[in-house]
């Protein structure tokens, strides 16, 4: 049971208490259920939350092209059998399943458009099919990437393709194998397009699966798509999975979740700017310099240089989804913040996440603590009507947010133009006086 609100696990410096490993380990999960017909999560005060997209099947992680078009990887985790050994293995599943995070991957990504623009998606079709547990996408160019849980492919796209059959090319191999702990990869091209940025967790929580099943895990890594040469970017990441450009800066943030079966309180997943060639802890220590006793043999070498991440986003909060905000459709506050999509707790009594936050920056920095926008993934029954993942900021400037237990994406925008979006659907001929007004100005007026 934690001692400590959620609260005290965000920002820069976040409430430590000492560890609490116990003998059988913390479960408290959101049983899956979906959402009821005409249901929505809560957002917050000056904004306002729609379907962009219903009926997927578990979609995880979303890329906005240059056109406009939203691309959903529809993904679940491959086979893993000997990640389900013993009795630690048979439970792991049963929390999976009750999470709804056991069903067969559509091994798919979905393309959606807007075609009227009303906010929401009229058309979709499969742009790829027959892909190894997809996750993370990247278009530079005409190419696009995507990481499937063991590799990064590179594919041929031309603005406003909405099928590519043609197969392929391996860009580079990553780590999988049949433990694979934590599948999911994510990819981000850098400004230049010249590299790519991996992530990869860990094969255990704590390095109980040997270290040397950890190679080139827990880390992200830097590849070099010309030639498919790929780098120790940063490591002791033990499951990195958003990555962004903070749009002042220009530095590679993540989102980490981090170790779990030390107490309630522990450890706090955080969000950080990735230093090349920095470490961050994992399996060694937490947050710094906090030793984690579990891991034998020790490296006080590691822990020594280990690096005190930017900002926790509290314990266990499965912290996925990361989008700096760019736009201008939402208020003026939100502009060059990041929001954050929070997967939602099982080893913490009370849960914890299982909403999207969002947390501003100022100078390339986080100030102050996380905001909720978007709520109401939990009924009162306890119940997970939907689990928030990736996020992403479409080409208007809405937010758009992967649901993969309600099997929705959902859309976000302020209040006030939500409303003039149900006038544009019911009111054309006071649309039309508007756009004449507004392009004709004295013109149209004189004229009446």
């Amino acid at each position: 049971m934690a001692t400590l609100p959620e609260s005290a696990g965000f920002g820069p410096e976040p409430a430590l208490p000492p560890p609490h490993p116990t003998l059988i380990p913390t479960v408290q999960i959101a049983p899956a259920k979906g959402w009821p017909s005409g249901a929505t999560p809560v957002a917050a005060a000056g904004l306002s939350v729609n379907a962009y997209a219903t009926g997927l099947d578990h979609p995880r992680w979303l890329h906005v092209l240059p056109n406009g078009d939203v691309l959903v990887a529809e993904s679940n985790g491959p086979p893993r059998p000997d990640d389900a050994r013993g009795i630690k293995g048979w439970a792991a599943n049963l929390i999976m399943e009750r999470a709804g995070a056991t069903a067969p991957s559509a091994n798919r990504i979905t393309l959606l458009r807007d075609t009227n623009g009303d906010g929401i998606a009229e058309f979709r079709s499969s742009l790829l099919t027959g892909l190894n547990s997809p996750f993370g996408m990247a278009l530079v160019g005409d190419q696009l990437y995507v990481a499937n849980t063991d590799s990064v492919l590179r594919f041929r796209y031309q603005t406003g393709d909405t099928g590519i059959t043609a197969p392929g090319t391996k860009v580079v191999d990553l780590p999988a194998g049949t433990i694979n702990h934590h599948w999911t990869r994510n990819v981000i091209a850098s400004r230049d397009g010249s590299r790519l940025y991996v992530t990869v967790g860990s094969n255990s929580n704590v390095g109980e699966n040997g270290m040397e099943n950890e190679t080139n895990r827990a880390a992200i890594l830097e590849v070099n798509p010309a030639t498919g040469h790929l780098r120790l970017f940063a490591t002791g990441l033990r499951n990195p999975n958003g990555l962004d450009l903070e749009p002042l800066t220009g530095a590679l943030w993540t989102t980490v979740n981090e170790r779990d079966e030390i107490g309630s309180d522990l450890v706090p997943d955080f969000m950080t700017a990735v230093q090349d060639g920095a470490f961050y802890g994992w399996p060694y220590s937490y947050f710094g310099r906090h030793i984690d006793a579990r891991v034998q043999p020790q490296r006080p070498d590691l822990v020594a240089r280990a690096v005190v991440p930017d900002y926790a986003l509290g314990a266990h909060t499965a912290s996925l989804g990361l989008a700096f905000y760019r736009g201008t459709l939402l208020p003026e506050h939100y502009s060059g913040g990041a929001f954050i999509g929070q997967h939602g707790s099982w080893n913490r009594r009370p849960r914890s996440g299982y909403k999207v936050i969002f947390v501003a920056f100022a100078n390339g920095r986080p100030v102050g603590g996380p905001e909720d926008v978007l709520t109401g993934f939990v009924d009162a029954d306890g119940n997970a009507l939907g689990r928030p993942v990736g996020v992403a900021v479409d080409r208007e400037g809405a937010l758009l947010v992967a649901d993969d237990v309600g099997n929705v994406i959902w859309r976000h925008i302020g209040e006030e133009l939500n409303d003039f979006f149900r006038v544009q659907q019911t009111d054309h001929a006071l649309l039309e006086f508007f756009f004449r007004l507004l392009y004709d100005g004295g013109d149209f007026l004189r004229f009446q």
